[in-house]
């Protein structure tokens, strides 16, 4: 069965664009393999835009660019799944891909067979250069119904970035992810705001249909495809690839994973978030509270009190697991470091209860024991914490 948790993968848009070929692609499954990303859960390779030629040939096909493709995608394909790992490619709903290239509008079902005879098993299906007059929802729909006419098991990653509402739809026509929002890009502002933008969507994500909150940036450091901005931090890192796992949304690395410090790589490879993240229940995490920071003012001269309120910067959060367990996260989005604290009348377990929730740090594997009632924890700026808390009796 496809997608009954959250897919992981590598995809090679936010790293390298247009600069793809079949070596790179070969060297990538080559170190899924030597660095334990296979076995850690990223089944799936996917070359995203640039992949073909600029023009169909007589037939209609796609056809890969032979400079950069030269055995072509079925031998491509078949290298990739002597790995153990799953194929993905990309295409588009409008004329034209996003890069210029060749799309899927009106040759569905034409490209979904020709994708099946490569033996690709994921689809990327963007939304760039889309007529005016057509219907999104029944063109991805069309798609859809196209990859299953195939026979072929074939993850439908429907991408056309949460327009018309798509978390209302979408797996209603049978995509198995879906893109909620723009293009993610290198720093903390754009993946902060691409998933505060979701957080009132991902009760609509579950089994066979996620959320799907863009590739991870994590350990790019600027570098690449979608480098701009201040660049991430290690914490900030930390913040995007927990908040994604705790969201329950698709895990694909977007990083030149052959070259990467080693924080990044035990990052990636976090046993302990991956297991949130591919929990069997799927559930989203709860907003638990949102507090705001005070600051001092900046123009003492014009202030009229000596403290400024910067709204909504510690989020609280707490997400139930499989087993009888939780996760609990505080979030610091403000630069300095702050007090958080989860009142755990406000997740339903009041003093009253007589139960408590005994504590694991994810990050260090330091058990910190049973609290009852409250836990208050300092987070640094732009930083998080995060446990795995079991249910005990007190």
């Amino acid at each position: 069965m496809t997608a009954i948790k959250p897919p992981m993968g590598w995809n090679s848009w936010n790293t390298f664009g247009k600069d793809i070929n079949e070596s790179l692609i070969r060297q990538i499954a080559d170190t899924m393999i030597e660095k334990g990303y296979r076995d850690a859960g990223y089944e799936y390779l996917i070359i995203d835009d640039c992949w073909s030629l600029k023009e169909r040939d007589a037939s209609g096909n796609l056809v890969p660019d032979p400079e950069k493709f030269p055995s072509g995608m079925k031998a491509l394909a078949d290298y990739v799944h002597s790995k153990g790992l799953k194929f993905g490619m990309y295409s588009c709903a409008g004329i034209l891909t996003c890069a210029g290239y060749p799309s899927s509008y009106d040759h569905e079902f034409q490209d979904a067979a020709l994708f099946a005879q490569w033996g690709i098993d994921y689809l990327k299906y963007d939304y760039c250069n889309f007529p005016k007059n057509a219907d999104c929802i029944n063109r991805y729909q069309t798609m859809s119904m196209a990859l299953k006419a195939t026979g072929r098991d074939i993850l439908f990653a429907a991408c056309n970035w949460g327009s018309e509402n798509s978390w209302n739809w979408m797996r209603s026509i049978g995509a198995h992810t879906y893109r909620s929002t723009g293009d993610i890009f290198d720093n903390f502002r754009s993946f902060m705001g691409i998933f505060q933008s979701q957080l009132e969507h991902l009760c609509q994500s579950g089994p066979y249909c996620f959320n799907d909150m863009d590739m991870l940036t994590v350990g790019m450091y600027n570098q690449g495809n979608v480098a701009i901005g201040k660049p991430c931090t290690d914490s900030e890192y930390r913040m995007q690839f927990s908040l994604w796992c705790l969201s329950g949304t698709p895990l694909i690395m977007g990083s030149d994973i052959r070259n990467m410090p080693s924080q990044m790589e035990d990052l990636l490879l976090n046993k302990e978030l991956i297991a949130i993240n591919q929990d069997i229940e799927c559930r989203p995490p709860y907003l638990v509270g949102k507090r705001s920071v005070m600051v001092p003012e900046d123009d003492s001269d014009e202030a009229v009190e000596p403290l400024r309120m910067v709204k909504d910067k510690l989020l609280t959060f707490i997400k139930h697991l499989s087993n009888q367990e939780f996760a609990i996260a505080y979030y610091n989005l403000h630069e300095e470091e702050q007090e958080m604290h989860c009142i755990f009348a406000d997740v339903g377990l009041p003093y009253a209860s007589g139960y408590g929730f005994d504590m694991t740090d994810v990050f260090t594997g330091e058990h910190i024991g049973v609290k009852r009632d409250y836990h208050v924890i300092s987070v640094p700026g732009h930083d998080c914490r995060l446990f795995r808390c079991r249910l005990v009796k007190c």
